[in-house]
């Protein structure tokens, strides 16, 4: 079967009508024409769909204000009309097409619709005497003389119960229209830079209500005032499961070390400096205020030095032939943060109540040449996971985009990944993480539920 919308950019339009979750159905059938596709939904439109489907389908920022800033900061609604070969406003309301014909640009599909030259196919649905009414039927005029192609509703069983016409055209009948429309047309931005950004394949929101921790970037232990011991760590990986997290629907506070990579907007940012630094910060947010656990996950992505010199100069030290220092080691923060959410003293043994509920702590395990040690790092921190990889491995060090890990459970599993994106790395941990905070919270349903009833004093 040929594509006969193969390279062509489409806005879709989604308005506040019953028949917008049709609207998935239609990016599923331009997209399997070829169309690259890129979704605005006025306010109404989200109170019937919610843009993460739209995401996870056209892989396009969803534009649903027209404030709304793209990550390179363009504006999201003027991208759009720029480089869309067509735009499909379907379904489109009584309400819609009014502003329309009046050029009331109140909301992202009218404001893309009047900043683009580009052809426009409507296709409206409504109450059937809404659409016969002499105010809708002007509307339509105006917008045919725009040059718009308005396709007629159709006759049917319409969400007031009654029947008649009113139903949204078949989707079919809506993209034979745009292919028609832009037979003799040339593709308008061909160039993918001049279109709305890819974004990663949408997630379900499985971490919402969720708050998740997560360290980034790597500690500096000062020698003197200007020189330190640090390490090659970016903070590439901790960022990009902080993003995940975010888009994944989670509260997320980032402990950022040093870093050289943007942080995300959506997150409560701490920034530290020193292994001190970081413990401080961990051991703030690891206790709500009533004592309970402080968060749902913490996910150790910093490169925490091991080492740090025992007595830092105060003054700058002056150049010499030679210069020892003297080191000792830091402290192991995700060991102690696991004994505390444990209830253990640094011998192990229980001296206080464990955090509830459990939060789930994940480590990362910075190898050369092997990860054989990782499976005891996870054994001697008592931690959930660990992610282990070699970072002498091509793509897989400090720095890269790309990432080759191993995730270890503290139940024995082991999953070996292949080299992907450290955005890709993420998910993947935070599957696991999701997985085991919804089988935390069975276990405590379950053990609530089966506690057999006190007698009454």
């Amino acid at each position: 079967m040929s594509e006969r919308l193969a390279g062509r950019m489409i806005g879709l339009g989604v308005t506040g009508s019953i028949a917008a979750y049709k609207a998935v159905e239609l990016l599923r059938l331009l997209r399997s024409e070829g169309a690259d596709i890129a979704v605005m939904l006025t306010p109404a439109a989200t109170q019937f769909v919610g843009p993460l489907s739209f995401r996870a389908l056209s892989r396009h920022p969803i534009e649903t204000n027209v404030l709304d800033l793209l990550p390179d900061g363009r504006i999201g609604h003027i991208v759009i009309a720029d480089s869309a070969d067509a735009i499909v406003v379907a379904p489109a309301t009584a309400h819609w097409l009014a502003a329309m014909a009046t050029g009331l640009s109140g909301d992202v599909v009218t404001a893309t619709c009047l900043a683009s030259s580009a052809p426009v196919v409507v296709a409206p649905a409504m109450d059937g005497d809404m659409w016969t009414h002499p105010a809708t039927t002007a509307n339509v005029a105006k917008l045919r003389s725009f040059g718009y192609a308005v396709i007629d509703p159709d006759v049917g069983p319409l969400a007031s119960g009654q029947s008649g016409i009113g139903r949204l055209a078949e989707l079919p009948a809506i993209v034979d229209a745009v292919v028609a429309l832009l037979a003799d047309r040339s593709i308008r931005a061909s160039d993918p830079a001049a279109r709305p950004p890819v974004v990663a394949p949408g997630r379900d929101a499985d971490l919402a209500g969720r708050h998740v921790v997560v360290s980034a970037g790597g500690t500096r232990e000062a020698i003197d005032p200007v020189r330190y011991i640090g390490n090659r760590s970016t903070g590439k990986m901790g960022v990009a499961v902080a993003e995940a997290a975010l888009d994944r629907g989670a509260r997320v506070t980032l402990i950022a070390a040093d870093v050289e990579v943007t942080l995300p907007a959506g997150a409560t940012v701490i920034r530290v400096e020193s292994t001190a630094d970081l413990r401080g910060a961990l051991l703030r947010v690891t206790h709500g205020a009533d004592g309970s656990a402080g968060y749902d996950a913490l996910i150790m992505a910093a490169a925490v030095s091991d080492f740090r010199p025992l007595i830092p100069a105060e003054t700058k030290l002056g150049r010499t032939e030679t210069l020892t220092l003297d080191l000792e080691a830091t402290p192991d923060l995700l060991a102690e943060i696991a004994r505390i959410a444990q209830g253990l003293d640094s011998e192990g043994a229980v001296t206080r109540d464990p955090l509830q509920p459990r939060p789930i702590l994940v480590g990362f395990a910075a190898e050369t040449g092997s990860l054989d040690r990782a499976a005891e790092k996870l054994r001697r921190k008592r931690v959930d996971l660990i992610v282990a990889n070699d970072v002498a491995e091509a793509g897989s060090g400090f720095g890269t985009d790309t990432n080759r890990v191993s995730i270890l459970a503290a139940d024995g599993a082991r999953s070996d990944l292949p080299l992907q994106s450290k955005r890709a790395v993420a998910d993947a941990v935070l599957d696991r993480v999701a997985v085991a905070l919804d089988e935390r919270d069975r276990a405590a349903q379950t053990d609530a539920t089966s506690e057999p009833a006190r007698e009454p004093a």
